[in-house]
This record gives structure tokens, C-alpha cells and sequence, in this order.
């Protein structure tokens, strides 16, 4: 499960699972250009700092510096990573608020395998809700399923 992040013009949206990029997803543009750095305790996770550029690589001051969180769920299936936004104003900020960020992001995450279970569960054909004859059996009318047959002999 891999979280898609919206990374339009000053905007980082989390939109959950990500979809097939289209042709027009593969482009850079100039106008959206960050420099990454990344921060770590080597414990919990990691921040990575979004520091807006102009295209000659210089500091983009009209743009917000972006904060995003990462860090790791393990299941019993392996182990989900988290991404989520961190609204801060400066390093210091983003991890004092890590810890919350992560903990919706985990709260999420389980939302989002529950509904995926629910979704899983209710795609499974139970015996009593059959449509007669699904299994070989008579249907409507004692009929076997796709209508009477004649035999010859």
C-alpha cells in the first residue's frame, strides 16, 4: 500500500492508494521543483524536508517549505510504509509533530486494510446465498441449471 501524494503547486495531499501514471504524470515541471533533505533518528522514521527551488536550483522563497513524515507499519503480511504531511514552520516543529502525524497515518492505514477485508469478505459467495443450481445442483423448478436437457437413446 503505497500512499499517492498530490504534488501540486504548494499543495501535498495524501490520496491513499496510487494510481497508473498517465503520460502527462511523467513530466517534470520547472515551477514545482523542491530539493530534498532528510532528516533521521534512526528509530521512528524519517522527515523529509521539501525546500521549494527555482529551476537554477536557488532557494523558491514565495513557496512554503514542505514537511513529510515516513515511517513503517509491520503486519502480518510485512511491512506498510507511511507517508504522511507534517504542518510545521521549521525542522523543530516537524518533529515534535511526528509523532501524531504517524499515528494517524497508522490509523489510516488499518481503515483502509479493514475496508479492503470488508470488501474481500462480501465478494465471497456463501452456500445459502447461492442463485440456485451454481453448484450442479437442480435449479428453479428442479431443473438442472441451464434448463431441461434431453437425453437420447
Amino acid at each position: 500500500m503505497t500512499a499517492a501524494i498530490d504534488r501540486g503547486p504548494g499543495t501535498w495531499k495524501d490520496h491513499g492508494m496510487a494510481n497508473e501514471p498517465s503520460d502527462a504524470d511523467l513530466e517534470m515541471r520547472v515551477a514545482d521543483l523542491y530539493r530534498e533533505d532528510i532528516y533521521t533518528d534512526r528509530r521512528a522514521g524519517t522527515i523529509r524536508v521539501m525546500t521549494p527551488v527555482k529551476a537554477d536550483g536557488a532557494p523558491d522563497p514565495g513557496r512554503p517549505v514542505v514537511y513529510l513524515g515516513e515511517a513503517q507499519m509491520l503486519t502480518p503480511a510485512g511491512i506498510i510504509p507511511l507517508t504522511f504531511a507534517i504542518e510545521a514552520g521549521s525542522l523543530r516543529e516537524a518533529v515534535e509533530r511526528f509523532g501524531e502525524g504517524a499515528k494517524q497515518a497508522v490509523e489510516r492505514a488499518v481503515e483502509e486494510i479493514q475496508q479492503l477485508r470488508r470488501e474481500a469478505a462480501s465478494s465471497i459467495i456463501v452456500p445459502d446465498r447461492m442463485p440456485p443450481g451454481a453448484l450442479g445442483g437442480p435449479g428453479p423448478q428442479g431443473m438442472p441449471p441451464g434448463g431441461p436437457r434431453i437425453k437420447l437413446r
